[in-house]
C-alpha cells in the first residue's frame, strides 16, 4: 500500500532542540490527538456519509444537525474522500474510515465525473444531478485528483488510480497552458478555457489564473506522483513549484492572488481606497494562503527528491516570516485574514482583522515545521506554535458540540451559532494540520529520548 508520509528532517537538526521543549511534547501530542479523534473525526464520521444518495452531506448546524438542500461540490466531496483515506491509514481499527473513503469514491466516479465530456463537475444536487451551467474548474479537478490518489494509496483499488489518471489527462490536455505554463482555471463543460470577456465586471475572477488553484494543483500532483510516478506528472509538478515559487510569490514574500494568463499580476494599487476595497477578493495579502503554500512548496520539493533545495527553503521561510511580521496578532496569537500595501503608507495595513479557521490550521502545521527546520531562529516558531494552539483551543474549537468554528470567536462571537459545515467548510484543513502536528510532536518526543 502506498501512503504519503509527512516529510522528515535530518536527525542532526534535532540536537538543537531545547530541554524545555522535551517535557511538553508528549502531553501536547496526546491533547491534540484526543481532540482530533473525539471532537473532530467522531463528530463528522460516519455521520456525514449520505447513505441515501451517496457521497457526503455538506451542511450542518452549529450542533451538527443536517440542514439545507445538501448540494455537493467537487471540492468538498473530494476532501472527504481524502480525509477518510488518510484517517483509515492512521486509525485502521475504525473501519468506517475505509468504508467512507470507498463510499465517497463511488460518488465521484458515478455522479461527479462527466462520462460524456470528461472532467469533474463543479456542483451537483444531493442526488447527484448537475446544477448550474456545468462549467468546470482546474481547482475542482485538482481536488478530485488529490482525493482519488489518496484513496488509491489507502485501498489499492485500481479503479481509483484509473479515474485519477483520467482526471489528470483531461485536465492536462484541456487546461494546461502550453505558452505561459500553468493552468487555466475556468473551463466550459467540454474543457475549453474561458477567455475573460472585455465587458465583464471588474470584480469577476473569470478568465484569470490564480494562486489558489495553482497551489492546490501543486498539492494534487504531489499526492498523485507518489502513487503514480509518471514523467508528465513529474514535469507538471516541477512546473507548478517553479511558477509559484518564482512568479506568484512576490519579493516581499506573499502570494499574488490573481494574474493574467501571462502571469502579470492583477493589482488595484493605483486605484482609490474604495476601489481597492471593492476588489479585495482579487487583490490583497492572504496570510493563511502564504503559510499554507510554504508547507506545500517544501512538501513538493521533498517528494521530487530535490536535495539541498536552498532556494525553495529560502522562499518558503520568507513567506512564513512575512506572515508573522505583518499578519500575526502578537497579543492573542493567530493570523489575520487580509492586509494591503497601500501606496504612500509606510507599512502594510491589516484590512480584515478576523481569523478564519483554515488559516489558523495551516499556521499550526507550518509553524511547527519551521521550528523543526530552524529551531534557533529569532522568529521563535515553536513559541508562536504554542500560542496559536492556545488561541485555537480557546477561540476556534467548540468543546461543547465539537469541531471548529469558522472563525475566531474573540472577534466574531456570532460564529458560535453559525453552521459547522457547508460546501466550503469541511474537515480537510484542520485534519491535515492536526495529523501532521501530531506526527511531528511524536517524532520530536522519540528523538529527544536519545
Amino acid at each position: 500500500m502506498k501512503n504519503r508520509q509527512i516529510f522528515a528532517l535530518p536527525i542532526a537538526l534535532w540536537t538543537l532542540f531545547s530541554c524545555q521543549e522535551k517535557d511538553s511534547e508528549p502531553i501536547l501530542a496526546d491533547q491534540i490527538e484526543h481532540h482530533l479523534r473525539t471532537e473532530v473525526l467522531d463528530k463528522w464520521y460516519p455521520m456525514a456519509m449520505d447513505t441515501v444518495d451517496g457521497g457526503f452531506l455538506s451542511s450542518f448546524t452549529y450542533d451538527f444537525k443536517p440542514v439545507g438542500d445538501q448540494e455537493k461540490m467537487i471540492v468538498t466531496q473530494s476532501r472527504h474522500v481524502w480525509t477518510n483515506a488518510k484517517a483509515a491509514l492512521r486509525y485502521p481499527d475504525q473501519e468506517h474510515f475505509a468504508r467512507g473513503a470507498a463510499h465517497g469514491f463511488e460518488f465521484l466516479k458515478n455522479k461527479m465525473w462527466d462520462a460524456k465530456n470528461g472532467g469533474f463537475y463543479w456542483l451537483v444536487d444531493k442526488q447527484g444531478n448537475v446544477k448550474g451551467d456545468s462549467t468546470k474548474t482546474a481547482y475542482g479537478n485538482a481536488f478530485a485528483i488529490f482525493g482519488l490518489a489518496a484513496y488509491y494509496g489507502q485501498s489499492d483499488d485500481p479503479e481509483a488510480l484509473e479515474l485519477a489518471k483520467a482526471g489528470f489527462y483531461w485536465l492536462d490536455s484541456n487546461a494546461h497552458d502550453p505558452v505561459h505554463k500553468g493552468y487555466f482555471q475556468h473551463l466550459d463543460v467540454r474543457g475549453n478555457p474561458i477567455v475573460r470577456p472585455s465587458d465583464i465586471e471588474t470584480t469577476s475572477e473569470i478568465g484569470y489564473k490564480d494562486q489558489n488553484s495553482s497551489i492546490h494543483l501543486l498539492e494534487a500532483f504531489t499526492e498523485l506522483y507518489q502513487v503514480w510516478p509518471d514523467s508528465v506528472v513529474r514535469a507538471r509538478l516541477e512546473e507548478m513549484l517553479l511558477l509559484i515559487r518564482d512568479q506568484i510569490v512576490t519579493e516581499k514574500g506573499y502570494l499574488t492572488l490573481f494574474l493574467l494568463p501571462d502571469w502579470t499580476p492583477v493589482s488595484f494599487a493605483d486605484s482609490s481606497e474604495s476601489v481597492i476595497e471593492s476588489h479585495h477578493r482579487l487583490d490583497h495579502v492572504s496570510f493563511g494562503h502564504d503559510v499554507e503554500t510554504a508547507f506545500l512548496l517544501l512538501e513538493a520539493s521533498h517528494v521530487l527528491g530535490w536535495e539541498n533545495d536552498t532556494t525553495t527553503h529560502r522562499i518558503a521561510k520568507k513567506m512564513v516570516d512575512h506572515a508573522l511580521a505583518k499578519g500575526w496578532d502578537e497579543e492573542k496569537g493567530g493570523f489575520y485574514d487580509e492586509a494591503y500595501y497601500f501606496k504612500g503608507e509606510p507599512d502594510i495595513r491589516v484590512t480584515h482583522d478576523t481569523k478564519n479557521w483554515w488559516a489558523q490550521a495551516e499556521g499550526l502545521n507550518s509553524l511547527l515545521l519551521f521550528h523543526e527546520l530552524y529551531p534557533e531562529d529569532p522568529m521563535d516558531y515553536y513559541g508562536k506554535f504554542l500560542k496559536l494552539w492556545a488561541y485555537t483551543d480557546t477561540n476556534l474549537i467548540d468543546h461543547t458540540y465539537g469541531d471548529w468554528y469558522s472563525g475566531g470567536i474573540d472577534r466574531q462571537p456570532e460564529l458560535r451559532q453559525a453552521n459547522k459545515g457547508n460546501i466550503w467548510k469541511g474537515i480537510y484543513h484542520h485534519y491535515r494540520s492536526l495529523d501532521a502536528v501530531i506526527q511531528r510532536l511524536r517524532e520530536m518526543e522519540e528523538l529527544n529520548k536519545h
